[in-house]
């Protein structure tokens, strides 16, 4: 088994910062009409945070080590599980995500691996800027583990990312190899990142031109108060969707007893007043939320459920980049052992190549269209709506998305608009006698004729036998 050493995070990293609730902003919808499912409104003209380019307080690096490898560059001789089930060799004759820029917005890309190339692009740091490395420095490899589903090039192996000639822009946002012991106007946190500082890191990346941003990171916990930074992220997440033309996909989130993931399953009987909030996620109007299935095609058991989950990739099993290292790498090894690489984190990045793929296609969609286009030819659970809570719309289908035709992006279309059809409960018509007497005179006539028929018949066949 190939793995890397010490706590190469697999699961979500959670953000410092409350946890929304949709309740606490004021909207069109009264708070207490309002399930805690569906964020507050976002006011029309909100201006998005200011980029400031830099950690919003010193962090100072932890006790914990970075991350190292032991696979001793060997190779992974089998085929990803995810890779075969979504059909990428196919997929990858119609488009490679060239010519397309994904932001990775996590711990940081490590651009040595050679899957990558010179693909890696600095994009931005909110970490620790002393070493001028702008985001290609990865302590944790989560961030260049996610890169490499998301992008890594085929070279020896059977081994390939989503979109393998995409171009990578690498921010860190968030480290757990990082603390900020508090001041006076500051809390103290455990990790570095913060919702405000993913806010700014969401403008950047749209700035910089990436048409797709993966986030596999979350603030998940039970409903509390909308914070500023929440409208914040918020703002931005809009602006760089409807300004920027951005595809934002981010993880649903995981289940976790560890204080790195959302404390409890949306399994409530009403699912629009939900036990946990994931964010940014929750924004479902805005971005795509990507939830975790296993290889027999389930839900995993770590995927967060809740009306916001829009669409579902493999995110267990996962096989990328050894973050330092030159092989591949299946598995992380932590404090409390070794374990395999898994978590909506890695579903996520699937979904933004295969997102990078439909850009390169089909060029002129807008990133909504893009969106829709991804629901659309999803592989939809099988019940009326072909939604639901734990996978949205389904399994993302590469091939489906990139050859797909679809009425809804013809140039004029309209969705047909329901129509009220009026009934009218009538009486039944009276009896029209005429015809009537008709059809029974008719009988009447003909059952004469039968009888008379049969009277001849026997008088013949009495006069035959006394003639014999």
């Amino acid at each position: 088994m190939r793995r890397t050493t010490a706590a190469a995070t697999a699961g979500l990293l959670l953000l410092t910062g409350a946890v929304p609730h949709a309740s606490a902003q004021p909207s069109s919808t009264p708070a207490a009409a309002r399930p805690n499912s569906v964020p507050p409104d976002l006011p029309p003209n909100t201006p998005p945070p200011e980029d400031k380019g830099i950690p919003d307080v010193k962090y100072e690096r932890t006790t914990k080590g970075c991350v190292e490898s032991d696979t001793k560059s060997e190779l992974i001789k089998y085929m990803p599980w995810g890779q075969v089930h979504l059909n990428l060799q196919q997929a990858h004759t119609f488009a490679t995500g060239k010519g397309v820029r994904i932001a990775i917005i996590d711990t940081g890309v490590d651009p040595r691996n050679p899957r990558f190339g010179n693909r890696v692009i600095p994009g931005g740091e909110y970490v620790d800027n002393s070493n001028g490395k702008n985001g290609t420095d990865d302590c944790d490899g989560h961030g260049t583990e996610v890169a490499g589903v998301a992008a890594a090039a085929k070279t020896e192996g059977d081994f390939v990312g989503a979109a393998p000639e995409a171009e990578i822009l690498a921010i860190r946002q968030t480290s757990d190899r990082y603390e900020y012991k508090g001041d006076a106007n500051n809390e103290k946190r455990a990790s570095a990142g913060k919702v405000s500082t993913l806010a700014q890191a969401i403008v950047r990346a749209a700035k910089q031109n990436a048409k797709v941003i993966n986030i596999s990171l979350t603030n998940c916990g039970t409903p509390k108060g909308f914070s500023p930074d929440d409208k914040q992220l918020q703002a931005a997440i809009r602006w760089a969707v409807d300004v920027q033309d951005a595809v934002i996909v981010t993880a649903a989130g995981n289940l976790s007893d560890q204080g790195t993931g959302c404390p409890k399953q949306n399994d409530n009987l009403d699912p629009t007043n939900v036990n946990s909030i994931s964010s940014p996620a929750w924004f479902a109007n805005d971005v795509l939320s990507v939830g975790s299935i296993s290889r027999s095609g389930a839900v995993s058991s770590f995927s967060v459920w809740g009306p916001w989950v829009s669409i579902a990739a493999p995110g267990e099993e996962i096989i990328s980049v050894d973050p330092k290292g030159t092989g591949l790498t299946n598995a992380n090894v932590t404090a409390q052992g070794t374990t395999d690489i898994k978590g909506t984190s890695f579903a996520s990045p699937y979904v933004a190549g295969i997102t990078a793929l439909v850009r390169e296609r089909f060029p002129n969609l807008k990133a909504r269209q893009v969106m829709d286009r991804l629901k659309a030819t999803a592989l939809h659970p099988g019940n009326v709506s072909g939604k639901d809570n734990k996978i949205g719309y389904g399994m993302i289908n590469p091939v489906a998305a990139l050859t797909a035709v679809l009425p809804s992006e013809a140039p004029g279309f309209q969705k047909p608009q329901p129509k009220e059809l009026n009934t009218t409960v009538t009486p039944p018509a009276g009896l029209d006698w005429p015809p009537i007497i008709v059809a029974l005179s008719g009988i009447g006539l003909g059952g004469a004729l039968l009888m008379l028929t049969l009277f001849v018949r026997n008088s013949l066949n009495r006069k035959r036998g006394r003639q014999a």
